[in-house]
């Protein structure tokens, strides 16, 4: 009788350190693949003899000539951006006089701080693509968004706006 107890407090040991086992492996094996994702889309940092970008603060005035809407918490072009970015690159090649405001968003999830973070490193990465396409960089100014929050949506808060503006 007491055999048949010992062999069934056994199995119930065995299982419950089983399941603690799998919780534990799959909270390591969680946080393993977001310092992944968090290491591919790190923005890369300005080295030596690169200049430095500054955000200024400002009112958001001028012509809204593209928007480029990215995924929950990167910072890297998503696919298909380039298409996007044309016609806004194509408004400001057209109009050489004026001069691009760029303005990084986020949405509400996450850390105040690490959000503001993530929408400056979204405005550098569009100013980025637009520089590549042949854009002045000294044309382009990163603004400071008053309320990093955008409007309406999470996904539509997710979002760098390029305004041209005079």
């Amino acid at each position: 009788m007491f055999d048949q107890e010992d062999e069934g407090t056994r199995i119930g040991v065995w299982t419950a350190l089983a399941v603690v086992f799998l919780v534990v492996a799959g909270l390591i094996g969680g946080l393993a693949i977001r310092a992944m994702n968090a290491a591919g889309d790190a923005v890369p940092q300005a080295g030596a003899g690169a200049e430095a970008i500054a955000f200024v603060d400002g009112p958001l005035e001028g012509d809204v000539v593209g928007t480029v809407y990215f995924a929950v918490g990167q910072s890297r072009l998503p696919d298909g951006a380039l298409v996007a970015l044309d016609k806004a690159i194509q408004a400001v090649k057209d109009e050489p006089q004026r001069h691009v405001v760029l303005s990084g968003f986020h949405d509400a999830s996450g850390a105040a701080a690490l959000n503001a973070e993530l929408a400056k490193a979204r405005a550098k990465t569009v100013r980025a693509a637009l520089v590549a396409e042949g854009i002045d960089a000294a044309r382009i100014t990163l603004r400071k968004p008053d309320v990093t929050l955008g409007d309406g949506e999470a996904p539509e808060a997710r979002r760098v706006e390029i305004r041209l503006v005079n």
